[in-house]
């Protein structure tokens, strides 16, 4: 059972068969480990006497796990599952060893499992959770990796965990919240854009051969619902590849700068939802900055992360701005009133805050109050855009059928008045 030369350094998964160290419960299951060796201590870490180890990886093709390069980036939920977990592990008492090998087999994203089985094996190897972390930067938040370093450094590693996890669950809680709020007037969109698409391909043709077969001289309001019908056979799939494709493009490429620098900025100042979009970004940098300040990381090095974090061009510019005026000497609340970004209101509670040495506090409950405005905000909007979407859905059903019967209407009067 002994691994090739060629494997010998490189991580696979091994398959057990064990009972309990009473002796009551048979187990099995998988570990990640580099050797045999490294998979039994595993195994016995988890109270489990091994009585059989197999290496998956040699077991043949059916064994190993498909990989086929789309495998999904882990999620802002995905991280809050797994933080929360660690975190009411460690503060029960669990080793860390033994709650990353638990969350492992209780991660759905392959990705993130990848990772956290790799971080169980450096630290096994004589690492820290940050360091291994920082090495794998490309999936691990960076908040995530100097919030886990300070409270190894603090010895409150526990305490850590769960502040991650708060700030996670806040972030996906709001998400959640405003895609509930949005999902009508989106639906009613796609229903109303369904509706159009379906009576241009069908029913338009066949009222056209209709009228034609009639001789029937048709209103400009049909007319140019007859030239929609015949352009839609071509128009509507170039359409949808041209949505397609440009959703493709937007997702590879909406983290680019030459994006980022005007479409960030949009979003703040944008009609009806730029203030939703605004409260959010704030909410995040509050929030964000609160938990980091609160676990003793430098100001200077929150800055440069929560502004890398709030998910906003704009913010993170200003951020970079505030920390050098910090390192130039100048108070936090001056710093950032000096960023138009920031509302007056966030500048006094910080300022507040540094007179009183409650800064983390105070972002905090700013943070919070913006996340509260959002929430109210997307509700508002929601009880806004439902009768809007339902009147233009009226509008575009009420145009078609005009159009389409209007013809009919001027025969019948005709015919009347012979």
């Amino acid at each position: 059972m002994n691994m090739p030369q060629g494997q010998a350094n490189k991580a696979a998964v091994w398959r057990y068969k064990g009972v309990t160290t009473d002796g009551t419960r048979r187990q099995q299951g998988t570990v990640e480990a580099a050797t045999q060796d490294q998979a039994i201590a595993r195994i016995t870490k988890l109270g489990i006497i091994p009585t059989e180890v197999v290496n998956t990886s040699e077991a043949g093709g059916l064994n190993k796990e498909l990989n086929l390069g789309f495998a999904k980036y882990p999620s802002k939920k995905d991280f809050a599952v797994m933080s929360r977990q660690l975190a009411t592990m460690v503060t029960a008492g669990v080793s860390l060893t033994r709650a990353l090998n638990i969350v492992v087999d209780q991660t759905p994203n392959q990705k993130l499992r990848d990772a956290l089985r790799q971080c169980l094996t450096d630290i096994e190897g004589g690492k820290s959770f940050s360091d291994t972390m920082q090495e794998q930067s490309d999936i691990f938040p960076a908040i995530m990796i100097y919030m886990v370093r300070a409270g190894e450094t603090g010895g409150f590693l526990d305490g850590a965990l769960n502040t991650i996890a708060s700030s996670f669950e806040a972030d996906v809680r709001l998400q959640q919240q405003i895609k509930s709020a949005m999902a009508y007037p989106i639906v009613v969109l796609c229903i109303a854009l369904l509706l159009v698409g379906v009576m241009l391909l069908t029913i338009v043709p066949t009222f056209k051969n209709m009228y034609d077969s009639m001789g029937a001289e048709l209103p400009a309001i049909t007319k140019v619902l007859v030239v929609m019908g015949q352009a839609a056979p071509i128009a509507i799939p170039i359409l949808v590849i041209a949505i397609f494709v440009f959703a493709v493009w937007w997702r590879r490429n909406r983290k680019e700068v030459f994006i980022r620098r005007w479409w960030e900025p949009f979003k703040l100042k944008a009609p009806v939802f730029g203030k939703l979009n605004t409260n959010v970004a704030l909410a995040r940098f509050c929030r964000n900055f609160s938990s980091m300040l609160h676990a003793g990381v430098p100001i200077t090095d929150a800055l440069d992360i929560v502004g890398s974090t709030s998910g906003n061009y704009t913010i993170e510019n200003a951020t970079r701005t505030v920390s050098t005026e910090i390192q130039k000497g100048r108070r936090l609340a001056d710093s950032m009133a000096m960023e138009p970004v920031f509302p007056n209101m966030l500048v006094q509670m910080v300022a507040i805050g540094e007179d009183s040495g409650a800064v983390d506090q105070m972002l905090d409950n700013a943070g919070r109050a913006y996340d509260e405005e959002a929430q109210s905000i997307a509700k508002q909007l929601t009880s806004l855009l439902e009768p809007i979407m339902i009147l233009v859905l009226g509008v575009i059903v009420g145009f078609m059928v005009i159009a389409l019967y209007m013809p009919m209407f001027d025969m019948f009067n005709a015919i009347d008045n012979m």
